[in-house]
């Protein structure tokens, strides 16, 4: 599956260059565009006309927009859509740390995974101020067209993009992961009827040591996700997580907002504090107390600091002056009204 993907990617990425090359000087830097505008411009210098039919013409998922881009159009999109992402996000400051923000919702089934990254993206760039940089990865029907999907191809780009502009010694990659997790310790990552591979713990691991990051937060919330510790531990890493190894996590589904941990770490505690691993704490008494409320087997979120990580935050959070607190509001209304998980 993995071999086909990487094939239609050359493949698109290929065509974009064939396409694009001659009197444009190079790569395309301007801000996201929808799909369809972009193929238009392509099929246009080209002679052509882009694809118009509705993707329900062409197949029957129900996850799939009835109107928008078809499965077709948003693999062919994908160099340019994460291009795109990385030459939007905001330039680094110069001589202190600087903290980038990478989130990665991996079910486009449920809404509360898109919510939670985007979220995320718009805390950390209102409430941190210049020195903290985002970009979303996300898998959703609703924005198919806007960004880049939530896969291990565009994982492996956004983070080897990242490391173009990151400076080796100073800066902190926090990479947020949400989705549904199994107890073979694999994140879904699914946006039917793209095939798209699995991330389980160990690839997740391998991914990142591809890449020259020195200092990274790793933040895994999906159910059992304790078991992405062990191989994603080591010096200058800190990783948090939703669940134990053998635990579920709580508060995803289509009638919910957001889940359990992203409303306790992310609105909650990130509110109130500008440290994460207090914030942390902070979350795991929060989740606790409304799991007993609800008579839940306690999910016991997982923490591992490794050597150096904290001292290199503090330095970032010295020349951070903490915004006002940011509001959460769903990117999308939930289907069916407030879940437990949204308080």
């Amino acid at each position: 599956m993995r071999s086909v993907l990487t094939i239609l990617l050359a493949f698109a990425a290929g065509v974009l260059l064939t396409l694009w090359m001659p009197g444009r000087g190079g790569h395309i830097t301007a801000p996201a565009a929808p799909v369809q505008g972009a193929l238009a411009a392509s099929a246009s210098s080209a002679g052509g006309t882009p694809n118009a039919t509705p993707a329900s013409a062409s197949n029957d998922d129900d996850d799939w927009p009835a109107q928008g881009p078809s499965p077709e159009q948003v693999l062919y999109a994908q160099p340019r859509l994460l291009q795109q992402a990385l030459a939007a996000m905001t330039p680094r400051v110069a001589g202190k740390p600087n903290l980038y923000l990478l989130t990665f919702a991996g079910d486009g089934a449920e809404d509360v995974f898109r919510n939670e990254a985007e979220y995320a993206a718009k805390l950390f760039t209102r409430r941190f101020g210049p020195s903290a940089h985002t970009l979303v990865l996300e898998n959703n029907p609703a924005t198919l067209a806007t960004h880049p999907l939530a896969s291990w191809s565009n994982l492996e780009g956004a983070l080897a993009g990242l490391a173009r502009v990151m400076h080796p010694e100073q800066d902190i990659l926090l990479l947020y992961l949400t989705s549904h997790g199994s107890e073979d310790h694999t994140l879904l990552v699914d946006m039917d009827p793209l095939p798209l591979d699995q991330i389980g713990a160990r690839d997740l691991a391998g991914i990142l040591a591809e890449h020259p990051l020195k200092w990274k937060v790793v933040v895994v919330n999906a159910c059992y996700s304790g078991g992405f510790v062990p191989p994603l531990q080591g010096p200058g890493t800190l990783v948090l997580t939703a669940a134990r190894a053998d635990r579920s996590s709580f508060g995803c589904g289509s009638d919910s907002d957001i889940t359990y941990f992203g409303k306790a770490w992310l609105v909650d505690a990130l509110n109130r504090t500008d440290d994460f691993v207090d914030a942390f704490h902070l979350a795991s008494h929060d989740i606790g107390q409304w799991e007993t409320q609800d008579k839940l087997t306690p999910s016991q979120p997982q923490i591992d600091i490794g050597s150096g990580i904290d001292e290199q935050l503090a330095l970032w959070r010295k020349q951070v002056t903490p915004g006002r607190a940011v509001p959460f509001v769903p990117a999308m209304p939930a289907s069916t009204g407030l879940s437990a998980a949204s308080r």
